[in-house]
């Protein structure tokens, strides 16, 4: 691991950092290609890129419902015990999110609020292959049917080494889409997957919302079709970052910098602590743990590549680094752990104290793993109930509420230039002094409709608005 050492008054500064930074410009072309083949060619285009890409001849991209019914039958009890634990926590702490409709009163009568409603369908992706990601599952799937979403489709691209007859989907993958609510799966992966999420095909109904990890072509597809659909965030390598103190056990911290670092060889980890000696004692346990880690070369790669110590001169200058880093997870190995977190500005998820293992926040803890990375924590967050729902707002005036509001909002309107914008203003106003007859076409034809728009109403009055009996201004 790189070593960064902050003399007394130094900061970390972004430049300092490893990061790669936006997507390679190849995989962003690349995405884009088949991005529009499948917009354009629906099914058929489909069907090639998973050929193509995930190396398999699909009768039916989508996986017959009946194996989604009997899939908690197909895994062994503690298996199923875990992800139904792991449901259960995820559910609770995402019920917590709900925020409902709600509305408000003026004295003048005039109600304001705001609608909350969920997206009619939401599409999940689950990274797959040779691999399984149950958990993913679930922290997708599970904040979406809280949220009341109605329709959750699920795509993972298909399993080449599948049984005869045997879906070609982990059976664990399929029994957490099970308990996550999912409605539809679809064996399909890649950023064709997500083209045919946003823009629908003959036999994929299209989605509102696309969320889920994946490689740089699934972000990269995302990033294209977001505006079209909502999407969650672009995400990219893994991160933890840990601020540890001398009380931190050296090889406790070395696993929790090694759980990122598996993942995969762009996993970028870091340490920060005051006690360069605590840091050396740490690589020492790297090694020693290393040793026995059957994924010991992607892990030691993530770490040689992409890791870094930054030894700062004091805590203030520690946190200061830690802001600046703004990691996808933080743990906080320090004796007043929960003292520093006022002091955390910026971090995707943060475990504080000892005993708070990252790896309980990606399977049961409760909160969303779904976190923001490469520094976009900044100003970025977790996925939660809301990224399932959109919010209208409501407004309803009253004569009265008019009345009051009217002069400013003409005002503003002149200063803008805008004549009806204002007129749309001056007009009600006119109703409400001379009657719904002052609003026929032939008595608008002969009056002043300018000086109904912008009427030039007193400082005070624009201020204060008007009440109902108030003649408006410029009006015989």
């Amino acid at each position: 691991m790189k070593t960064v050492t902050l003399a007394k008054g130094e900061r970390l500064v972004p430049a300092q950092l490893t990061r790669k930074g936006v997507l390679p410009a190849e995989i962003q072309a690349a995405a884009a290609g088949i991005v529009a083949r499948v917009r354009d060619g629906g099914d058929e285009a489909l069907a090639a890129c998973v050929a193509e890409f995930d190396g398999v001849e699909l009768a039916s991209f989508r996986l017959p419902d009946e194996a989604l019914d009997h899939a908690l039958e197909r895994i062994d009890g503690a298996t199923r015990a875990a992800l139904e634990r792991a449901a259960a926590q995820i559910r609770s702490f995402h019920e917590r999110e709900l925020t409902q409709s709600w509305f408000t009163t003026r004295a003048d009568g005039t109600m304001l609020g705001c609608k909350v409603t969920p997206v009619a369908a939401a599409g999940i992706y689950v990274p797959g292959g040779r691999a399984q990601y149950p958990s993913t599952v679930l922290m997708n799937a599970v904040p979406a049917k809280v949220a009341g979403v109605g329709r959750v489709v699920m795509v993972t691209p298909p399993q080449r080494d599948a049984a005869p007859g045997e879906p070609p989907i982990s059976p664990v993958t399929l029994a957490a889409a099970k308990l996550g609510g999912v409605d539809e799966v679809y064996t399909i992966g890649g950023a064709h997957a997500i083209a045919a999420l946003a823009y629908g095909t003959e036999s994929v109904p299209a989605v509102d919302v696309i969320t889920g990890p994946g490689n740089a072509y699934v972000a990269a597809a995302k990033q294209l079709v977001s505006g079209d659909v909502g999407i969650d965030m672009v995400a990219g390598p893994s991160e933890v970052c840990v601020l540890a103190d001398a009380t931190a056990a050296p090889a406790v911290v070395a696993a929790d910098l090694m759980a990122q670092a598996e993942h995969d060889p762009l996993a970028a980890c870091y340490l920060v602590t005051c006690d360069a000696a605590f840091a050396e004692e740490v690589g020492c346990a790297l090694d020693a743990l290393l040793a026995q880690s059957p994924r010991a070369e992607i892990t030691r790669a993530s770490l040689d590549n992409e890791g870094m110590v930054i030894v700062a001169a004091d805590m203030d200058a520690a946190i200061a680094a830690v802001n600046t880093i703004a990691p996808e997870h933080l743990e906080l190995h320090c004796a007043d752990a929960m003292g520093l977190l006022g002091a955390i500005r910026n971090a995707g998820a943060i475990f504080v104290g000892p005993w708070s293992s990252e790896p309980l926040g990606d399977y049961v803890a409760g909160p969303n793993h779904t976190l923001p990375t490469g520094g976009t924590a900044r100003f970025s967050s977790p996925l939660s109930v809301e990224d399932f729902q959109k919010r209208s707002s409501v407004i309803c005036y009253t004569p009265a509420g008019l009345m009051a509001d009217a002069p400013a909002t003409q005002a503003l309107a002149e200063a803008e230039g805008l004549w009806a914008h204002a007129l749309s203003a001056g007009l009600r106003r006119r109703a409400l002094e001379q009657g719904a007859d002052a609003l026929a076409v032939d008595a608008l034809a002969t009056a002043d409709l300018t000086r109904i728009a912008w009427p030039g109403d007193a400082a005070a009055t624009v201020s204060a608005g008007l009440s109902a009996g108030t003649a408006c201004a410029g009006e015989d």
